[in-house]
């Protein structure tokens, strides 16, 4: 009885044994969100003189202005500040929580109605159309909306783009605002410091079939000015040279106002212009020089001097994610550190731009692809995003698809299609989706850190 009692307990043992709970796997690795904390950005760079710090002020001041029509606003319009679009996590960032071209679609009494694709809790947009109604290459920015019925365009009737249509034809393309936060470092960045992460790691690029190039026409893989060839640098396309073209094409395009850069108006719709062109423009009676400036100028000296966002502090997890980061190839695009040439500023000269970006255009494959060319940057290629200020960004991607940086690596990934090539990030996703879901974590860390 004792013998057989010790056999069932050795199978009791045995059974349990079996059923017993497999280990537990490791938790998927996930995006920790929208980093809180101090938010580290949004001030002037440090080492400005006084007088650099007066232009500063007045260009935030201006930055943060709210057109009216008789300011120059429309007739076709975006958002009615600058402030408003560039506004998270600090004026100069990008779209915030809450999306002002909601309401502006009716402010002052206006008749518009709001697209479909611009929504509350949903990224700033501006839509350009892929192609015209004949066929033909269109890339343009088509605003949003138009001052007919507001309290301060008595007359003026103008009617919206068919939005409905376009979208029914898939022919709209959608852009977020890019931060300038540091964007006077990357101005001072040298062309020749650019073009020099064309020839880093040659064997390392060729392997990953990593190519990119700069926007330029000629020799290399840049985007250039077609007038002089030096690199143009700033926009998802990296198709504007200098924060002044930069701050004169997004007042005319976005707002409606025209400038000395930009002194035509979008649309010359009779009964709809209410002012004499350039409506901004140098004030040459004013009493001081920074009264004196038009506001392009006022915006290019804000965003000039305006101070790069400051890093988290480190941690254990997110030191291993900057290792993780090089390992399996993303430094091959989104070069952490260039430095600055001899400026005139002496706070932008010889400095560090920890942007992680190469500044260079990459092809991106079918799957972001826009169709829209601007300079030499054909329709699936885009400037490398510079990374700093990621852990404090909201939307994600040159469109705001994704709210999800796990996603977001993901989108980098593409085989070719539809005759374009394959992304040229593929095969650094292919080793993204071979880590450790802890490797993984620690690299989500430290782009949120950022």
């Amino acid at each position: 009885m004792l013998r057989r009692m010790g056999t069932l307990s050795i199978v009791v043992a045995v059974l349990a044994a079996g059923c017993a709970a497999p280990p537990a796997l490791p938790p998927r690795a996930k995006d920790p969100g929208v980093r809180g904390g101090p938010i580290g950005a949004g001030g002037p760079l440090p080492g400005l003189i006084g007088t650099e710090r007066a232009f500063f002020q007045a260009g935030l001041t201006a930055f943060l202005e709210v057109e009216t029509v008789k300011e120059g606003l429309g007739p076709r319009f975006n958002l009615d500040s600058c402030g408003g679009c560039h506004a998270h996590p600090n004026t100069g960032g990008s779209s915030p929580n809450v999306n002002p071209q909601v309401a502006i679609a009716s402010k002052a009494g206006a008749r518009n109605i709001v697209p479909a694709f611009i929504t509350l809790n949903g990224p700033v947009r501006e839509v350009r159309f892929k192609s015209k109604t004949d066929g033909t290459p269109d890339g343009g920015v088509h605003n949003l909306y138009t001052i007919a019925g507001r309290g301060d365009a008595p007359g003026c009737a103008l009617v919206q783009p068919d939005f409905k249509g376009e979208a029914a034809r898939d022919n709209l393309i959608f852009r977020i605002p890019t931060p300038v936060f540091g964007a006077g470092l990357i101005e001072a960045i040298p062309d020749q410091t650019i073009t020099a992460n064309l020839r880093v790691e040659p064997s390392g690029r060729a392997v990953m079939g990593v190519a990119g190039r700069a926007n330029r026409r000629g020799p290399g893989r840049v985007n250039t000015s077609s007038n002089d060839g030096s690199i143009t640098r700033f926009g998802w396309k990296a198709q504007d040279q200098s924060l002044l073209i930069f701050a004169g094409e997004a007042y005319n395009v976005e707002m409606g106002v025209t400038n000395e850069l930009f002194p035509t108006e979008r649309d010359e719709t009779p009964g709809c212009q209410f002012n004499a062109t350039p409506e901004s423009r140098t004030k040459l009676d004013a009493s001081s020089v920074t009264d004196a400036l038009s506001d392009p100028m006022k915006f290019a000296l804000f965003m000039r001097f305006l101070a790069p966002p400051q890093p988290a502090p480190e941690t254990p997890s997110s030191a291993r994610g900057l290792s993780v980061f090089t390992e399996i190839g993303c430094a091959l695009c989104h070069v952490p550190s260039m430095t600055t040439g001899r400026s005139s500023t002496a706070a932008l000269s010889g400095k560090p731009a920890r942007l992680f970006s190469d500044l260079l255009l990459h092809r991106m494959g079918a799957r972001l692809a826009d169709g829209i060319t601007q300079g030499v940057a054909e329709g699936d290629e885009f400037r490398t995003a510079p990374l700093w200020g990621l852990g404090q960004r909201i939307f994600l991607m040159h469109d705001g698809r994704t709210t999800d940086l796990v996603e977001a690596i993901e989108m980098h990934a593409s085989v070719g299609k539809d005759r374009l090539p394959p992304s040229e990030a593929t095969a650094v996703i292919a080793r993204f989706r071979t880590l450790g879901e802890d490797k993984k974590q620690d690299l989500l860390n430290f782009l949120r850190s950022l």
